[in-house]
């Protein structure tokens, strides 16, 4: 189903998966120790090996998340993520990618739309993507696992980021790689855009009733283009 954008006003941006290319950051951790089995395991084999150990572990991680905010010790976990980000940051600064033409989408969404960051990743993971690439100024809002009560598949960080930007969340559109992002826009009463650049398959994002899936997320102006914006 194609989005209504006569609707949208605003729209809302996951991190990992979505603007940061983290799962094929976190193949390429997996498969350098592998270059020691090089001769046993070909490159295609244990490219294919890594991002299963990835994609397998994206969704009880999600729900690990769930049930922090089901218990109410959401925040502590936060936290504890946070002090162990701040000290690994301490040892080795940490570096993220970029999925490829987000750079120049966010160029054309400025101005044209206000944006934000509705993101489960903790504060300071949030912030050093963000100042590695310059992209703060581009968000309106910057939403993480801490910023409300219940983070995603809750619709909280999704309404707290429509009211930042002065727009109701119906008149927003969530874009994210997962389920729990489908879940937390839908919600909230948004539009979503599920994208296909990060953890979650077309399938997934299908079943968790996403109102458009898009190869990358960069393809979010071709699908203005068609809109005729």
């Amino acid at each position: 189903m194609p989005l209504d954008w006569a609707r949208i006003e605003a729209i809302c941006f996951d991190v990992d998966g979505t603007l940061s290319d983290t799962d094929n950051h976190m193949v390429a951790s997996i498969m350098k120790p592998m270059g020691a089995l090089r001769g046993l395991i070909p490159h295609k084999s244990a490219r294919y090996l890594a991002r299963g150990l990835v994609m397998a572990f994206e969704s009880p991680g999600n729900f690990i998340y769930y049930l922090a905010d089901r218990l109410g010790i959401d925040h502590a976990v936060s936290s504890l993520a946070d002090w162990l980000s701040r000290h690994a940051l301490q040892r080795k600064p940490a570096t993220f990618w970029l999925i490829p033409d987000v750079q120049d989408m966010l160029d054309q969404l400025e101005g044209r739309f206000p944006l934000s960051i509705v993101s489960a990743r903790g504060r300071i993971g949030t912030e050093t993507f963000l100042n590695q690439f310059q992209l703060h100024s581009r968000f309106r809002s910057i939403a993480t696992s801490q910023t409300c009560r219940h983070t995603k598949p809750f619709p909280d960080p999704v309404i707290w980021a429509a009211r930042q930007m002065g727009v109701a969340p119906a008149n927003c559109l969530m874009v994210g790689d997962t389920v729990v992002d489908i879940k937390a826009g839908r919600a909230a009463g948004a539009q979503t855009a599920g994208v296909l650049c990060g953890f979650g398959t077309r399938r997934e994002l299908e079943r968790a009733g996403a109102d458009v899936i898009l190869n990358t997320t960069a393809d979010l102006i071709r699908e203005m283009d068609q809109a005729n914006l």
